[in-house]
């Protein structure tokens, strides 16, 4: 655990930092060092809350921030024995982090999701209440997630990816702010979608480790249309290291062009250039889809805790925006007829993107940034007063069950 003279810094600081409690996969991370960039970019201290899985930042806003390693573990979809120990780790965890909030003091505790976030903001509820911190989470899902339903009832606010999120509880203070993205994603907003005319970009990925279902499936899929079609694809696909050499070896006898690898570092220019793109749908990647205005295949996730892939892709399936496939029903049969429409009658596949971009929020992380200000400004009162200015966004408070829309002051 990386600690620095947290006493004299916190001295120093009339309001404290912004903690920011994320960890695990670039799912949860990547919004939160968006967050972390408007925060810092507004004048406030931030400090980072994670777990070993995601372990010290060397890079990025968090790199120069304090830094906590938390212990913690997951307890959702273990066994008995696995869910008591995980279940101790996060106890442990909670201690360890009210300790150190404790000293830090800081005016707020933003939460992102998963089991990282439940040491930080479950250590934040514990501190006496003249000295708690403003406790906030960001539901990136349209299922309410089993850590942030567990913390929910602690919130005094949470932003939500979705205008329509199933869980939350009822009399939540919450707001629609949408789901911060990477910055070159959030370039990409505005940028007209061309259809395919010579070439054919498919950007075919499958989450942080790939999806085996994918390699399965597409290269035979493709394989299967018509020569005209096949002969002008160009295919990117994320494939899991230990299948990469039987799909290449697919793509080559099928005489299809392909780019593979278990990881693309470029993803916003592969976004880009993509003309449809085939993949999971968690939270991140359904809002990088929406900014980015592209139409996609989505299969969720079967073995997701909540469902809440599905969920995320039928918010794009019923504004015309996507396909939703469950994955048993994702087979060679149903794709290649679906391709072949499409492919040829490329107007459907405007029509998608077009629906895609009208749900996209490139400035969530303002957004963002501004529920926390908002709830620093009309919060129950404690000792803390916000870090910022007053802005536009923030002149109103945010209250009731469904999600409202906190507009961007930038």
């Amino acid at each position: 655990m990386e600690n620095s003279d947290m006493t004299t810094q916190a001295n120093l600081s009339p309001t404290g930092p912004i903690v920011i409690a994320a960890g695990g996969t670039g799912g949860h991370f990547f919004p939160a060092e968006a967050l972390a960039d408007v925060l810092v970019g507004r004048g406030c201290r931030v400090a980072l809350m994670t777990d070993a899985r995601a372990g010290k930042r060397t890079s990025g806003v968090f790199a120069t921030a304090e830094q906590f390693i938390l212990p913690g573990a997951g307890v959702a979809g273990r066994g008995p024995i696995r869910a008591l120990r995980g279940g101790l780790a996060l106890l442990r965890g909670a201690n360890e982090a009210r300790s150190i909030m404790a000293k830090l003091r800081p005016a707020a505790v933003v939460g992102f999701g998963g089991y990282p976030s439940v040491p930080p903001l479950l250590g934040a509820r514990l501190l006496p209440g003249s000295s708690r911190p403003k406790i906030i989470l960001h539901e990136g899902n349209a299922v309410l997630g089993k850590a942030n339903a567990f913390l929910a009832r602690f919130a005094d606010g949470i932003g939500t990816s979705f205008g329509e999120v199933k869980g939350l509880p009822s009399g939540a203070h919450v707001a629609l702010t949408g789901m911060p993205v990477r910055p070159a994603i959030a370039a990409l907003a505005g940028e007209n979608y061309e259809p395919p005319h010579d070439l054919i970009r498919l950007l075919i990925w499958g989450g942080s480790l790939g999806a085996r279902v994918f390699s399965d499936i597409v290269p035979d899929a493709l394989a299967a249309l018509p020569l005209a079609i096949r002969e002008r694809l160009q295919v990117t696909q994320q494939v899991r290291a230990e299948d990469l050499e039987r799909v290449r070896t697919a793509y080559e006898s099928f005489g299809i062009a392909a780019t593979l690898a278990p990881f693309f570092p470029n993803v916003a220019e592969l976004m880009r250039q993509a003309h449809l793109v085939i993949g999971r749908a968690g939270g991140s990647s359904v809002a990088e889809l929406e900014v980015a205005g592209r139409p996609s295949i989505l299969v969720p996730l079967p073995v997701a805790a909540s469902d809440e892939q599905t969920a995320n892709a039928q918010a794009l399936e019923n504004v015309g925006a996507a396909w939703v496939f469950r994955q048993p029903a994702f087979t060679v049969e149903v794709l290649t007829p679906l391709l072949a429409m499409m492919l040829t009658d490329t107007g459907i596949l405007t029509a998608a993107a077009s629906a895609a971009a009208k749900l996209g929020r490139p400035d969530a992380a303002e957004r963002l940034a501004d529920l926390v200000e908002t709830t620093l400004h009309h919060g129950s009162g404690g000792r803390y007063s916000s870090p910022f200015p007053p802005s536009p966004a923030s002149s109103e408070p945010f209250s009731g069950h469904a999600a409202t829309t906190v507009e961007s002051r930038s």
